[in-house]
């Protein structure tokens, strides 16, 4: 189906030049169709305004939380990242921000649209009870829901966020509880502290940014481990390297650097001067650095240097955890 649609698309072209990206997404826009599916649910992969999935009219937006990623593309600050994802709203049609903070210039996109935004705190709350939650808002109430599979604490944002574009949509595709207290607890994302059972208990986490970092060190922590903490790290040169590593600091023994196999890859010169930037350097004990040239090598010895009670993390890029799992993530 993949190969026929892209025939069509370069068909239809003519003298038109598309990237590979809007290639495949005119491919899924165009099996969706043949499909005749009854929703589709599309990611916006970068920013939002120039997104190729930018080109449809959804008829509900929602912008999770917003962080410093994409720099070059998107600015270097949560207000000018904002207003670029702020680009998938459309004028009359509903928008949910699951982001507890959301920049000014996301507000002010959305009223300047005439978009109807539902915020998280001010529109609809949630309410944690133990092992449970609770999600409201003017019109409708979800009681007594499974916290989301997927740990963290940002998840329920996320998960939040999810029921706000549902009641958005209460009218024309109801969902009762039961439906949403079944996804929550079957959802699963590769590559997000994702478990593989065994020992050594090796965690594969694609976190590539200081919140991303932030949040898998949280989740790190709130995690038993009688024994060490092994990292093996690779990352893309254009990302903000010290900063997504500092969080980590804390929860990491030792360090396992490679560069990855794309010519974007940080070198392991980078990695290490990242590493030894002030308050981070202080925190690794002498020999807690080691290089290797492929990431599969640096999970290799991580594996040799484990015990059964240690845990190895594999994580800074989809492509570091994408090497050691051997698959697209």
């Amino acid at each position: 189906a993949l190969c026929e649609s892209f025939q069509r698309i370069d068909a239809a072209r003519r003298d038109i030049s598309l990237s590979y990206f809007e290639f495949g997404t005119l491919a899924a826009i165009d099996i969706l169709q043949r499909a005749q599916v009854d929703i589709a649910i599309l990611e916006v992969g970068l920013g939002g305004r120039l997104d190729a999935v930018n080109v449809l009219d959804a008829d509900v937006a929602l912008i999770t939380a917003i962080g410093v990623d994409h720099t070059q593309w998107l600015g270097d600050d949560r207000e000018t990242i904002a207003r670029e994802k702020a680009g998938i709203l459309r004028a009359g049609r509903p928008a949910v921000c699951a982001d507890p903070r959301p920049p000014a210039s996301l507000l002010d996109t959305a009223t300047t649209l005439g978009a109807p935004l539902a915020r998280l705190g001010e529109d609809f709350t949630v309410k944690r009870e133990g092992s449970q939650w609770c999600w409201q808002d003017a019109q409708s109430r979800f009681a007594d829901l499974p916290l989301p599979a997927l740990p963290g604490e940002a998840q329920l944002d996320n998960a939040a966020g999810v029921l706000a574009v549902l009641a958005a949509l209460r009218r024309r595709f109801p969902v009762d509880t039961v439906a949403v207290a079944r996804g929550l607890q079957t959802v699963r994302l590769a590559g997000r502290f994702q478990c593989l059972s065994g020992t050594p208990l090796r965690i594969f986490d694609v976190a590539h940014n200081a919140q991303s970092a932030q949040a898998l060190a949280a989740n790190l922590a709130q995690q038993a481990c009688d024994g060490r903490t092994h990292a093996v790290l690779g990352m893309l040169a254009d990302k903000d390297l010290a900063p997504s590593l500092a969080p980590l600091l804390s929860q990491v023994d030792c360090w396992y650097l490679a560069p990855l196999p794309t010519a974007r890859s940080a070198s392991v010169a980078r990695l290490r001067a990242a590493l030894a930037t002030g308050e981070v350097d202080a925190a690794i004990p002498v020999g807690g650095i080691k290089s290797f040239d492929t990431v599969a090598a640096a999970h290799e010895a991580a594996l040799s240097a484990s015990s059964d009670a240690d845990r190895i993390v594999v994580t800074g890029s989809f492509y570091t955890v994408a090497a050691v799992l051997g698959k697209d993530v």
